[in-house]
């Protein structure tokens, strides 16, 4: 976590001031330390460069620990079924055990490995048209940003996918922020093995309860992010309140009369900011004023299923095939 960041930061449950006790440094860098709130008495830790800055007592759905904890436990169990995943040729295994390839060797340290298995696995798990719009609105999102100077928070960073595109642009600093302190500490080795560390800022929190100050953040940002996000009015405001400017966040949404897709994200709770209208509704009930850039349409498919790890699904949507409308939402 980089040292600016203590001007920005505040106890994320009662929103009181933090007193920081900075153990070890890398260059700008705190590495390990403490925060403590002079008003509830919360204890935020800072490890191997991240701040766990999650409210003490809350429980928080991190499905990416669940993930890891669930796939390791398999695989110590069924070691067979560990060497082929993890050994075997890469190109023998279907699409989505190419993907638990990927998280399997991440969590093992192999970075260059694991990155050849997400690439490779993509290209299955996805349509070339889902793909391509993908690729398309990120690249909007890019330009959008190069040469900013100022702080750019990501939201519901996951993999820091974003993260690499956006880093080569931007001219100041990138903070990602995730409720799962797994997935950061994936992401800082992946960035470090790549060069791309230096100007990144890893912080572990909840979206709907940040420990940024009211009216902090000049740019935030978010790549499909929202979506994963319970409790939508909880959520736009919190980023409502901690934004000082502009919000901008890779999304797509599903067609107004996709019945079986909307049943499916209903039963998810999923369904907030899947669909266009009440997306814009949603964000004008929290105060911002939202506009979609860079309108496109692309077939999908629902992800295809494991087969070595036995009908394990890597995106539980779509579940039908459909036509997705993909843009950059702009709030401010």
């Amino acid at each position: 976590m980089q040292r600016f960041l203590l001007d920005l930061l505040e106890c994320p449950n009662c929103h009181g001031t933090l007193a920081w006790r900075i153990h070890a440094r890398n260059g700008d860098h705190i590495e390990t330390g403490e925060a403590l709130c002079a008003a509830c008495g919360g204890r935020y830790p800072v490890r191997d460069g991240i701040a766990l800055l999650l409210v003490p007592g809350e429980r928080h759905e991190d499905l990416w620990e669940e993930a890891a904890s669930g796939l390791a436990s398999f695989l110590a169990a069924n070691p067979a079924v560990d060497a082929q995943l993890t050994r075997g040729p890469l190109e023998a295994l279907a699409p989505a055990d190419q993907l638990f390839r990927a998280l399997v060797l991440e969590e093992r340290g192999d970075a260059a490995g694991a990155e050849a298995a997400y690439v490779t696995a993509r290209t299955g798990l996805y349509t070339s048209e889902y793909l391509a719009c993908y690729a398309a609105e990120r690249e909007w999102l890019v330009n959008a940003l190069a040469g900013e100077e100022r702080p750019v928070v990501d939201i519901a960073s996951g993999r820091g996918d974003m993260a690499e595109a956006l880093l080569p642009a931007l001219r100041g600093p990138l903070v990602l922020t995730d409720v799962s302190p797994r997935v950061l500490r994936n992401t800082r080795r992946r960035l470090a093995a790549s060069g791309n560390a230096a100007r990144v800022s890893l912080l572990a929190c909840d979206a709907r309860r940040t420990p940024f100050r009211a009216g902090s953040l000049p740019i935030l940002a978010t790549n499909f992010g929202l979506g994963s996000v319970p409790e939508t009015p909880r959520l736009l405001a919190e980023l409502r309140r901690i934004a000082a400017g502009t919000l901008y966040a890779v999304t797509y949404f599903f067609p107004p009369d996709d019945a079986a897709n909307r049943a499916a994200l209903v039963d998810a709770g999923l369904d907030a900011l899947a669909f266009r209208a009440a997306t814009l509704e949603a964000f004008s009930a929290a105060g911002w004023q939202a506009t979609l850039e860079n309108t496109r349409r692309g077939h999908a498919e629902p992800t295809p299923r494991g087969v070595l790890i036995e009908d394990a699904v890597v995106d539980g949507l779509p579940v039908a095939p459909t036509e997705l409308e993909w843009c950059v939402l702009v709030a401010r």
